[in-house]
């Protein structure tokens, strides 16, 4: 009787470690049904001024962000794997892009 105890205590507790470390997913706005997973940080900024930059940098700063980053569905489970004040480094665990490594603005991770 003691030991099925143990047992039973002992997967649930690695049950609940598992479901806390797998509750993070991509968030699209604006409409949008994929969110653009960039390959790092550095890309990000890179293509993020260039937009900012009127309508040439804007243009060729959506072109280098259809190149240089993966569109993955919106709510697909990510893996945090660090994370900074401008975003988050993932890892996708699930869909087309399983096992993609990237990095995502803050506001697309929740």
């Amino acid at each position: 009787m003691r030991i099925s105890r143990l047992v039973i205590c002992a997967f649930a507790i690695a049950a609940s470690i598992a479901i806390a470390g797998c509750g993070h997913k991509l968030v699209a706005h604006n409409g949008e049904s994929t969110v653009a997973v960039y390959p790092d940080e550095d890309t990000f900024t890179k293509l993020n001024d260039l937009k900012r930059q009127g309508p040439v940098g804007g243009v060729i700063g959506g072109v280098g962000e259809g190149l240089a980053a993966k569109q993955v569905d919106n709510n697909t489970p990510v893996r945090i794997i660090n994370s900074d004040d401008k975003g988050s480094q993932i890892e996708v665990l699930d869909g087309a892009f399983k096992g993609t490594r990237g990095f995502v603005p803050s506001d697309n991770v929740h």
